[in-house]
């Protein structure tokens, strides 16, 4: 599908980054879900950006299958994680606290990108933020996400809806390793998730990981600048609404 060119001759828009702190995953995607709607209905181009973590869960997208998450394993029924079916590419991924979660809401054709030139920029953002943090990584011909010497620090599962990119990538900064036993992988790909943590041999904290990949999303994206919130007007309103306000 051919996409028609459409942006006005004005100022690149700013990227409006939203610090959520640690959501939960199904509230996070019904946020997501009505910011693309927001985001498509717009005509200056505006990207707004997601920054989060997850209490433990596990997703799988298009590319998983049941059988790569260990089922039975008592850590999964102990801790009560769940297992959720989700629209996004790739397969199958543990999400919890120690993982930046990031969520980038792009109108495509306002900026003129393709698909794999949007999926591109991401990767370039991504390892764009380790080189900064020291930590520079690579990722395999014809593979988004980012690898470093210990194994794979960050996954990419993108989805388009309209034109408009949600989910995106999951940085694993310092989370429990021990709950990405949780889901099996191909022996042939001879992937090993690993972190920033162990990547550094030494502290890897979240603030300075974020502070990093605000402005090279940014830059990646074409926009000269950005803003920063924390939360977001939508959930304030409805932890509002939850609470028995007017």
């Amino acid at each position: 599908m051919s996409i028609v060119p459409t942006r006005p001759q004005q100022q690149s828009p700013a990227v409006e980054t939203f610090l959520l702190g640690r959501i939960g995953f199904e509230r996070c995607l019904q946020l997501q879900q009505r910011l693309v709607e927001q985001v498509g209905g717009r005509d200056d181009g505006q990207i707004v950006v997601l920054l989060c973590e997850h209490s433990p869960i596990i997703t799988v997208g298009r590319g998983g299958s049941p059988g790569d998450v260990a089922m039975h394993s008592r850590t999964l029924r102990d801790r009560q994680i769940d297992v959720r079916w989700v629209n996004r590419g790739g397969g199958c991924l543990v999400h919890c606290p120690g993982q930046l979660a990031v969520y980038p809401i792009v109108p495509l054709q306002w900026h003129e990108f393709s698909v794999g030139e949007y999926l591109q920029r991401f990767q370039a953002a991504l390892m764009e933020t380790l080189d900064t943090l020291n930590m520079p990584g690579h990722a395999p011909a014809g593979r988004f996400g980012v690898w470093g010497r210990t194994g794979q620090l960050a996954a990419v599962g993108v989805a388009v809806r309209n034109w408009v990119t949600y989910y995106g990538a999951y940085v694993n900064v310092s989370p429990p390793m021990g709950l990405f036993r949780l889901v099996e992988t191909d022996p042939e790909d001879q992937t090993t998730m690993s972190c920033l943590l162990a990547e550094r041999r030494g502290p890897a904290r979240m603030t300075a990981v974020r502070a990093a990949i605000v402005g090279h999303l940014a830059e990646a994206f074409g926009c000269e600048r950005y803003h920063l919130h924390t939360g977001h007007p939508w959930l304030r309103q409805t932890e509002h609404r939850r609470a028995g306000g007017s």
